[in-house]
């Protein structure tokens, strides 16, 4: 079965690649399909319907056979597909893909608009007049020198060694924390501003012209893609309605 997802996902990988050189596709261009080498840090199997079975203690693959879990949360509905993640610090994850129902919240009565930035990470403008800014948390930066002794660490040590192997998790540990110190910090932002207003308005940022600029590493670290899609996400889950404003608009400011 896992062969079987890999033609598939590789047979759609291609048809977007030669959708969008000629333009068919819509979106911006995607480039031709790459091998993930065997010995990538992070690894990950995906199965349909088919490949797998779900109990109350384990799930069972298909040519693997039953994986015991430790069950984080009750699955809402019957499961589409799984996937099982080989994190880069050694750590396994099985998600699935479940429908949930809407959740509609009741009906806020103010409208929001936030302006995402770098030393501030939201600046948001509600219609009842107040104002709110969101200092950006930097957990990065904060977190710099726990990166550089890890990884001057991991330079020190033999290529192919044991010692290198468990540096190289010490690196990723650290980077692990980070990234989800920083989701956790935009999941609870977002669920705050959805169940606050009723409309988010948010700019529509072009992240990938920034990101080559010399303030690439302050926009990677700001996260504003995945703040936009948790908006999204979980306005499509409580009723609420999130609209990206363009940026060719003129900004319109508010009299001193």
């Amino acid at each position: 079965m896992a062969l079987v997802q890999a033609r598939q996902d590789a047979r759609r990988a291609y048809r977007n690649f030669f959708d969008s050189v000629p333009g068919k596709r819509k979106g911006r261009k995607v480039g031709a399909p790459r091998c993930r080498s065997r010995k990538g840090n992070r690894q990950a199997l995906r199965l349909t319907r088919n490949g797998f079975t779900v109990t109350s203690r384990c799930v069972r693959l298909a040519k693997i056979g039953d994986v015991e879990l430790v069950w984080s949360r009750q699955l809402p509905s019957e499961p589409s597909s799984v996937s099982v993640i080989r994190e880069a610090d050694g750590r396994y994850f099985v998600s699935f893909v479940v429908e949930r129902d809407e959740q509609p919240l009741p009906q806020a009565p103010t409208v929001a608009g936030i302006d995402l930035g770098l030393t501030d990470l939201a600046v948001i403008a509600r219609s009842d007049g107040t104002r709110e800014k969101v200092p950006a948390p930097r957990h990065l930066r904060a977190a710099e020198k726990r990166v550089a002794r890890a990884q001057k660490a991991l330079a020190r040590k033999e290529k192919g060694s044991h010692n290198r192997a468990k540096a190289r998790i010490r690196v990723a540990v650290v980077h692990r924390k980070v990234r989800e110190t920083r989701l956790d910090h935009h999941h609870k932002l977002a669920r705050r501003l959805i169940h606050e207003n009723q409309v988010v308005a948010v700019e529509d940022l072009a992240v990938a012209g920034l990101v080559r600029t010399g303030l690439a590493k302050s926009v990677h670290e700001a996260g504003w893609s995945t703040l936009v899609r948790l908006l999204q996400e979980k306005a499509a889950m409580h009723g609420r309605t999130v609209v990206k404003i363009d940026r060719s608009w003129t900004a319109i400011t508010t009299p001193r």
